[in-house]
């Protein structure tokens, strides 16, 4: 099959960026003894990391932009902590996507060991996944955006428009001596959504890659009731998050040892303005970081469920990971880069769900350079969720003739598996650049995908 055409200057260009860190570790590292006798020296002061970030999608067009985080060490004492961190990435495509957003966090800014953390984002999506409801119950035909099939439809089939502006500000208070933590937030989601537009999409384009002026599945949805008219354009959402913070892990950024557990409620009262779509979500993650083998071998693992505990949440926020920390710009799921790798992103999307992730983390090389600690670490994983509460669908509003082989009714609600392996680069412990390659287990679910993010996924 024919696949669509993606090329990733970004990928290629950070993996030259990798070869070239690693070849200046590999002359350290066999100048001194081993890894494990790595003298990491303390920072102090600023101290910043940047990304090119540069692609092309045939969709999209060509991506230009970069992302950058700044950390102020202060006088050492803390590290391998921060006294404060500043995130911002930049970027636009040719076709009028873009990311626009600013992360901030410190545990020192206020008194009272209160901790604040605030998002600022403002994304636009010219075709963002949408795959339906409720898992399989949801069928993925890849021949339907495959030109060289028969059952061709369009290349945006199982897409939609999105711009979404993001505000976030939360607060975590220690609690006594115990490594806990109280959380209060408050967020702000403004989602504005439509069919794609396909006029855009054209333009610039060959005669051969035209999209033709057809109904993507969200079309579809809207016309046949699965998805409200109130819902179908998007909606503005003010929201208080407030919750409990379990917290031992030895450092934030990649832990060796420790839990991290957290129990977070999510509310958008009608007092707050949300008079057509009030809900409430629950989420429940835990964390647990094993070493195996001290300053080397690490296994990590997470387990999570979300699911809505009263009212009903819009088709739009249903795939919003809830959770007390996430400078992710995109953090939508289940599939995709910060939850299920190797799945396409939003495949598993219902009113209730639970995952896990699960690691194996080898830091094989530790070297100073430029001033500078690093250090390389590759990881396996395997990532699974599933579907614990479906989303009502009425499927008696669909004309006989038209459904097209989308659902399969009273399907099981099985697991969704992906595996794969990854590598970090890691400046000073805190700024680290983070490649994945997952393979989806099952076809429903896509094929593969690869990621270039920073950090590690929990």
């Amino acid at each position: 099959m024919k696949m669509k055409k993606t090329l990733s200057l970004f990928a290629k260009g950070n993996i030259f960026f990798m070869a070239i860190l690693i070849l200046s570790g590999q002359v350290l590292f066999a100048q001194s003894d081993t890894t494990a006798r790595h003298k990491e020296k303390v920072k102090t002061g600023l101290n910043f990391g940047a990304l090119p970030a540069v692609a092309f999608d045939s969709d999209i067009g060509f991506q230009y932009g970069l992302l950058g985080n700044l950390f102020q060490y202060g006088d050492g004492s803390v590290y391998p902590d921060y006294r404060w961190s500043l995130y911002a990435e930049w970027s636009r495509t040719t076709k009028g996507s873009g990311i626009n957003q600013v992360f901030f966090d410190s545990k020192y800014l206020l008194p009272h060991e209160i901790r604040v953390t605030a998002d600022f984002s403002f994304l636009t999506e010219q075709s963002l996944d949408f795959y339906g409801f409720n898992g399989y119950e949801s069928i993925f035909n890849a021949d339907f955006t495959d030109k060289e099939s028969d059952d061709y439809i369009t290349r945006v089939f199982y897409r939609h428009e999105r711009k979404l502006a993001r505000i976030t500000l939360d607060f975590q208070k220690k609690i006594g001596d115990l490594p806990l933590r109280a959380v209060l937030g408050y967020g702000y989601f403004n989602s504005r959504i439509a069919p794609v537009d396909i006029e855009k999409l054209n333009k610039g384009s060959d005669e051969e890659d035209l999209l033709p002026e057809v109904e993507g599945l969200y079309d579809k949805y809207v016309r046949w009731g699965l998805i409200s008219a109130e819902e179908a354009d998007g909606g503005t959402h003010n929201f208080i998050k407030t919750g409990v913070v379990y917290d031992t892990r030895d450092n934030e950024a990649n832990a060796n040892r420790g839990l991290w557990s957290e129990v977070v409620i999510m509310t958008a009262p009608r007092f707050l303005g949300n008079n057509e779509t009030a809900y409430t979500k629950l989420a429940i993650t835990h964390r647990q970081y094993i070493t195996l083998k001290k300053d080397l071998l690490t296994f990590a693992y997470r387990l999570g469920w979300q699911g809505t505990i009263d009212g009903k949440a819009p088709f739009y926020m249903q795939p919003y990971m809830v959770n007390t920390f996430s400078k992710s710009t995109k953090n939508d799921g289940l599939g995709g880069a910060r939850s299920l790798r190797g799945i396409m992103r939003n495949r598993v999307v219902g009113d209730a769900f639970g995952y896990g992730n699960f690691e194996l983390r080898y830091k094989f090389l530790k070297f100073h350079k430029w001033n500078q600690n690093f250090y390389l670490s590759l990881n396996g994983f395997t990532d699974m969720g599933m579907i614990t509460k479906t989303i009502d669908l009425d499927l008696t509003k669909i004309p006989g003739d038209e459904d097209a082989g989308l659902f399969e009714a009273n399907v099981d609600q099985s697991l969704h598996v992906s595996y794969g392996a990854g590598l970090r680069i890691a400046m000073n412990q805190n700024f680290i650049v983070a490649v994945d390659y997952g393979l989806a287990g099952d076809k429903r679910d896509g094929n593969k995908g690869m990621y270039i993010n920073l950090g590690f996924l929990f």
